[in-house]
C-alpha cells in the first residue's frame, strides 16, 4: 500500500508540474466551460419556463447531466490517451518490466487526469450556480453516495477503453459509443422517459442513466439517501460488476498483448 502511495504521490506532482508550466490551458478551459453554460443558458430561455423536465427548471437540469455525461467521456478519454501515448513512444513494453502490476501501472498513469476531470466537473457546476444562477437544494450525503458509485463506474469505462486499445487497438470505438449514443440513452438533455418503449428499456441498462439521475435528483431536488436507496442500490450493482470485470480485462488484454509481441501496436 505503502509503494502504491508513494507511486500515486510521484505521478501526481509530476502532473501537477506540467500543468504548471501549462498555465495557459487553464484560461482555455474557463472560457470553454462559460461559452458552453451560456449556450445552454439561452437555449433554455429560448424554450421557455412552461418547460420543467422532471418537475426542475430545464437550465440546471441541463447543467447536470451534461456535466456528468462530459465527466464520463473525458474519463474514458483519460485512460486511452495514457495506453495510446506509451504505444506511441514505445514505453509500454518497458513499463511492462517493472515490479508494478501492468493494470496498476495504467491506472496510476491515468488517476490525475481522472482527478482533473473531477476537478472540472466541479468548476462547471460551481459556475453553472454562480454565474447562471441555477436553482439547487443539494443533499450533500445523497451527492456524496451517487459520486462515489458513479466514480467507480467511470473508472470502469475507462479501464474498459484502456482494454480495448490494448487488445484490438479499437479504444477510441467506445469513446465513440459514448459520444454518439450513449448520450441520447442516458436522460442527458431531456427525460428518458419520452423516449420509445424499447429504447426506454435500452436506456435503463446503461450505468450512465442512473449516475445521471442519480445526480439530479440528490443535487436539484435535495433527496435523502433513503430516498435515492433505489438508484443507489443500481449504481452499486454496475458498479461491484463492471469493476472488477474490467480489471480482469485488462490484466487479461495486457498478458495476451505480450505474448503476442502487440503491446507496441497502435
Amino acid at each position: 500500500m505503502t509503494s502504491t502511495l508513494d507511486k500515486l504521490h510521484a505521478i501526481l506532482r509530476r502532473d501537477l508540474l506540467t500543468a504548471v508550466r501549462h498555465r495557459s490551458g487553464f484560461v482555455v478551459t474557463l472560457v470553454g466551460v462559460f461559452i458552453e453554460l451560456a449556450a445552454f443558458y439561452f437555449l433554455s430561455r429560448a424554450i421557455g419556463p412552461g418547460f420543467r423536465p422532471d418537475g426542475v427548471e430545464y437550465f440546471p437540469f441541463l447543467l447536470v447531466g451534461t456535466g456528468v455525461y462530459t465527466f464520463f467521456v473525458m474519463s474514458a478519454q483519460a485512460f486511452l490517451s495514457a495506453v495510446q501515448e506509451a504505444q506511441q513512444t514505445g514505453t509500454l513494453e518497458v513499463l511492462m518490466t517493472t515490479s508494478t502490476a501492468p493494470a496498476e501501472l495504467l491506472i496510476l498513469s491515468s488517476i490525475s487526469a481522472f482527478a482533473g476531470n473531477l476537478i472540472n466537473l466541479g468548476v462547471y457546476l460551481l459556475a453553472g450556480v454562480a454565474i447562471f444562477r441555477a436553482s439547487m437544494h443539494a443533499n450533500f450525503f445523497s451527492c456524496m453516495a451517487v459520486s462515489i458509485f458513479s466514480l467507480a463506474i467511470a473508472l470502469a469505462v475507462g479501464i474498459f477503453a484502456a482494454t480495448l486499445q490494448v487488445a484490438f487497438q479499437k479504444g477510441s470505438a467506445l469513446l465513440w459509443l459514448l459520444g454518439s449514443g450513449l448520450w441520447f440513452l442516458s436522460g442527458t438533455m431531456f427525460p428518458i422517459q419520452t423516449l420509445p418503449r424499447p429504447l426506454l428499456l435500452l436506456a435503463r441498462a446503461v450505468p450512465l442513466t442512473y449516475a445521471i439521475d442519480g445526480s439530479r435528483r440528490a443535487l436539484l431536488e435535495g433527496k435523502s439517501v433513503v430516498e435515492l436507496a433505489p438508484t443507489l442500490a443500481t449504481l452499486a450493482l454496475f458498479a461491484a460488476i463492471l469493476l472488477p470485470l474490467a480489471l480482469a480485462a485488462l490484466s487479461l488484454s495486457l498478458r495476451r498483448a505480450r505474448q503476442n509481441g502487440t503491446l507496441s501496436f497502435y
